[in-house]
């Protein structure tokens, strides 16, 4: 891992569309962009920034979340998620989410990435198959 850069930002868009409602995903019963789906947007947003400063072999895996969903968006709309770095420890990562419609701000918060070399993240994952 190359050394991650504090500031450093990441972005993800998406179209809010029926798969990516609250009532499709059961996370609620409104037609509108659910949470579970601005998350992953936020994650998106993050592993963008931290594309750059991975090596081959590493990846990064999310280990916490702390979301606030403020306004909701109905289908047909782009959302966007913005991740900015604002720590880097050893090989936790953490950044400052938002998301935003073409009216504002959808939700915020922090998350936190930490990076693994894929493969043995893997086989230590698949070792619970056997227990």
């Amino acid at each position: 891992m190359k050394e991650v850069q504090v500031g450093t930002k990441g972005t993800a868009s998406t179209m809010v569309d029926a798969t990516k409602l609250a009532v499709t995903v059961k996370s609620g019963s409104l037609p509108v962009f659910s949470t579970p789906m601005m998350v992953a947007l936020m994650e998106q947003a993050a592993c963008d920034a931290l594309s750059k400063f991975l090596d081959e072999e590493e990846t990064s895996v999310g280990t916490s979340v702390t979301i606030l969903h403020v306004a909701a968006t109905p289908s047909g709309v782009q959302v966007s998620a913005e991740a900015e770095v604002t720590a880097v420890s050893g090989r936790e990562i953490t950044f400052r989410v938002t998301a935003n419609d073409r009216c504002g701000l959808i939700g915020e918060g922090t998350h936190k990435r930490f990076v693994v070399h894929a493969e043995s993240f893997l086989e230590k994952t698949n070792a619970k198959r056997g227990k």
